[in-house]
């Protein structure tokens, strides 16, 4: 396939409702989050204050209606932006090494450091 290229399916709506609403698949930090318009996101730590709005350029798939646009690797032109509403750290993860016959323990903790985004608009692109 040729990079750059998007791929469209036309499917007649279905009777629910929330497959009948816009969504849009993104990655961000190396992870994909399914997002609609109205959600709020945690993904890895943006750069950026409460109240910034942010553009997320890498847009997988986007879903209108039943028509699904499927990019190769990304949809040209699409874009979904969001509002940056707070930066948090998850909760404490802790890593526990033990050797037995020496005695020897070592415990250590991580705490990721997050952002919480608002999706505000989502723009399928070409």
């Amino acid at each position: 396939m040729v990079s750059g290229t998007a791929i469209t399916v036309t499917k007649p709506p279905a009777g629910s409702l929330e497959r009948n609403m816009m969504y849009a698949i993104i990655r961000s930090g190396g992870k994909q989050y399914r997002v609609r318009t109205g959600d709020a996101v945690a993904v890895e730590r943006l750069d950026g204050g409460e109240g910034d709005e942010v553009t997320f350029d890498d847009v997988l798939l986007v879903s209108d209606n039943g028509t699904v646009t499927v990019g190769s690797p990304t949809i040209p032109g699409a874009s979904v932006i969001g509002l940056l509403e707070e930066q948090f750290r998850t909760k404490k993860v802790l890593g526990l090494k033990y050797k037995n016959k020496t005695r020897s323990r070592t415990l250590r903790g991580h705490r990721q450091q997050q952002t919480r985004v608002r999706i505000t608009a989502i723009q399928p692109g070409t």
